[in-house]
């Protein structure tokens, strides 16, 4: 069994602001994965038993990948809808931020989400969280994924046996993505405690798993060739990896949001390898550097992240963004490799 995630004062309170709301809106950060879709669905899901009608507003295009999921339909993009999504915030009485620490992590949305008068509520797992007018922070880093914490909360708060598969999928999904397939970050007995009981609404995991990792277009398995072949710059001395993804390579092989999921963690395959990096540029925004950054066993990539990249993130897996040049990124990440060499031998 699981222990109780909420303390008693936390529940009652959340059951209050859930009870008291008409106008509810759940909101996650740019670029959202797997984790802060399935998530957002699996909550909107719960509170649906309840009587509510909320809404999903996320900031930008979420990958082909995750579209089979029931209710990702519904979802509003603020870069597509802007004014529909700012005037969800603008008359929420009850917002929910999902699966970021911080306003920051909304990039354009975040005005919106800070300008709401309505009362938030936080369920997050990342490290220093930091959102003004939180009514209810429920940041537990420990845990594997959001999608976890939904799930926890749905079953303390005694709602799980009405929900059928249209919360567990999206919430298996979640937990699957942000630990690689539950590769890394999911040692804990309760994450497999909570699997088995997503099992008993008759979810597919196995079609789940295709869903996401079998699900690529013929460009990006040509992208993934062409990286380890061209671009993969191993580190042997130093035990760690790192390439780029230009402006130019996203056209040449027509880059679409989620071919690069998962590209980081493929030189951790090489044997002895600790640490690897991403440096995708932005197909849009000049001098803009998105980062991904994966690590095995204790080695902590969220330091690096940190440290050199703006970011931050978990112990094996984090990210962040530079403001320069790809070249520019690439002289960064060497002078991180170097400060970080005692720990990486």
């Amino acid at each position: 069994m699981l222990k109780d995630l909420l303390s008693p004062a936390e529940c009652g309170m959340l059951r209050s602001l859930i009870d008291g709301a008409h106008n509810i809106v759940i909101c996650c950060h740019v670029n959202p994965d797997g984790d802060a879709i399935g998530a957002s669905l699996g909550w909107a899901e719960y509170l649906k038993t309840l009587g509510k009608e909320p809404a999903i507003v996320v900031p930008d295009q979420f990958p082909d990948f995750l579209q089979w999921m029931p209710g990702t339909d519904t979802i509003v993009r603020y870069d597509r809808r802007k004014d529909e999504a700012d005037a969800l915030f603008a008359g929420s009485d009850l917002v929910f931020c999902l699966d970021f620490n911080q306003p920051s992590r909304t990039d354009a949305m975040a005005d919106a989400l800070v300008g709401a008068a309505a009362p938030k509520v936080m369920f997050d797992h990342h490290l220093a969280p930091d959102m003004p007018g939180c009514s209810l922070m429920v940041s537990r880093t420990e845990m594997c994924s959001t999608s976890e914490i939904v799930f926890r909360v749905v079953w303390q708060l005694g709602g799980f046996d009405r929900l059928g598969a249209a919360f567990a999928a999206p919430v298996y999904c979640g937990m699957m993505t942000d630990t690689g397939g539950f590769t890394y970050n999911s040692t804990r007995p309760g994450i497999y405690f909570i699997i088995s009981q997503l099992l008993t609404k008759q979810i597919d995991k196995d079609k789940i798993y295709r869903n996401v990792y079998n699900n690529y277009s013929e460009n990006r398995l040509r992208l993934v060739g062409y990286v380890l072949y061209r671009k993969l710059v191993v580190d042997r001395a130093r035990h760690a990896a790192f390439f780029t993804l230009t402006r130019r390579d996203l056209l040449d092989f027509h880059f679409i949001k989620g071919d690069a999921e998962g590209l980081v963690n493929i030189p951790l395959q090489i044997k002895g390898l600790k640490l690897s990096i991403s440096l995708r540029e932005d197909r849009d925004r000049d001098n803009l550097v998105w980062v991904s950054l994966r690590s095995v066993d204790d080695f902590p990539c969220n330091k690096v992240a940190e440290m050199f990249f703006n970011g931050g993130g978990h112990l094996n897996a984090s990210g962040g963004r530079l403001n320069c040049s790809i070249d520019e990124a690439v002289e960064i990440t060497k002078r991180a490799l170097a400060h970080f060499e005692p720990t990486l031998k």
